[in-house]
């Protein structure tokens, strides 16, 4: 694929050995939607087989790196499930899959061969913490905030951010973020060691860092990314694998239709356990 055309949620430049992805919407706030998921593997297996190109920095345009997923672009994801005949077994395997390959464009930042770096400025939440926490490095700046978001919209996260941030923040603080939903500045995510620097110029910061990171040997800093990731992503891959099953399982509930109603309707959702 050419990485300067017919991209629509993603705008990629390479120069000096550094390739920056900028998220550029098209929905608010960079929201995550169908051309995200499709472009962001493409993108990144195209990075990762580009020998020119040696670091990647990724960030969001308009102040924000993003509010996660769109969920009413979204909206045929999760369409089957909540029909009249939602319990139908391949309806049901439908979704596995869809989640699948949702997880396979988040994998596909951990799985470049290139060492990712993310900038964060504005909002990063719920599907936008999965996306981080498969980068390499991650910094931001004081005004970012955060979200595991997904436990207040009745979903399970199911693309790797229950996986990965146990390694990053640990399993107390992943658990405690999980289970609230609440949401947490930039000084708290650097305390929690979610992110490893504060910078007012947080892409100009993540432009020298991926220039340092490009100017080390490539296939050392490649092998650094490899061996690291070694042992951690099969845990990774095997806690995806769970999730899938899981909320093809339980996703399809009255409290997820009344997330999907308060979202909607703009009021506070009311759960029940059903």
């Amino acid at each position: 694929m050419s990485l300067t055309t017919s991209l629509r949620s993603l705008s990629v430049r390479i120069a000096d050995g550094v390739a920056e992805v900028e998220l550029i919407g098209p929905s608010k706030g960079n929201a995550m939607g169908p051309d995200f998921w499709r472009e962001l593997p493409e993108v990144f297996d195209a990075l990762s087989a580009d020998e020119s190109v040696r670091s990647v920095l990724l960030y969001g345009s308009g102040g924000n790196f993003s509010y996660g997923l769109d969920l009413p672009a979204m909206a045929p994801v999760f369409a089957p499930l909540l029909s009249a005949d939602g319990m139908d077994a391949r309806r049901r395997e439908g979704f596995r899959r869809s989640i699948r390959d949702l997880q396979e464009s988040v994998n596909s930042l951990a799985r470049c061969a290139k060492p990712v770096i993310s900038a964060v400025d504005g909002w990063c939440i719920g599907g936008a913490i999965d996306v981080i926490a498969a980068t390499d490095i991650r910094i931001a700046s004081p005004a970012a905030k955060f979200s595991v978001r997904e436990v207040k919209v009745a979903i399970v996260a199911d693309l790797g951010s229950l996986q990965r941030l146990p390694g990053i923040i640990g399993e107390g603080p992943t658990r405690h973020l999980a289970l609230t939903g609440e949401d947490f500045d930039a000084g708290r995510a650097h305390r929690l060691g979610l992110v490893t620097e504060l910078a007012d110029d947080v892409v100009g910061r993540g432009r020298e860092l991926a220039a340092l990171v490009a100017a080390n040997p490539p296939l050392v800093v490649q092998g650094v990314k490899q061996v690291m990731n070694h042992g951690r992503e099969a845990s990774v891959q095997s806690g995806l694998d769970y999730v899938q099953v899981w909320n093809s399982a339980f996703l399809a509930s009255r409290d997820f239709n009344e997330a999907a109603t308060a979202f909607a309707e703009r009021r506070p959702a009311v759960f029940t356990g059903n």
